[in-house]
């Protein structure tokens, strides 16, 4: 199986082996232990639900395909969500500081002569 299918599974619940889901899903654990791994699993209806949607699929074919295609659609927006927000960063080039700090100072000198010349 692709490592892909393991990341999603490994997201489901960290006390469960990435291993034994996927022996699961296959049909490949005993009663027992099949049982061991549902009773594990009552616990979050969000583990519940991931495992039945996973059980739904036909074929494992169809699962690395979802998984490669929503991989595919994550990087799409975040690099679209990525770029906006580059967009919209002030880019600071330093000739604007300086200028800044220029303008600033000539104002303080000028303020400074206009006072020592209308108090003189």
């Amino acid at each position: 199986m692709k490592d892909n299918l393991k990341d999603i599974l490994s997201n489901l619940n960290p006390d469960i082996d990435q291993e034994t889901l996927l022996l699961y899903l296959q049909g490949k654990l005993s009663a027992e232990k099949q049982h061991e791994l549902e009773m594990q699993m009552l616990d979050s209806d969000f583990d519940i639900d991931a495992m039945e949607g996973l059980q739904s699929l036909s074929s494992t074919q169809n699962v690395s395909h979802l998984v490669e295609q929503l991989n595919r659609d994550l990087r799409k927006r975040t690099a679209q969500k990525k770029s906006r927000r580059e967009k919209l960063r002030l880019k600071s080039d330093p000739w604007i500081w300086v200028t800044i700090l220029i303008t600033l100072l000539l104002i303080v000198v000028s303020y400074l002569i206009i006072h020592q010349f209308l108090k003189s």
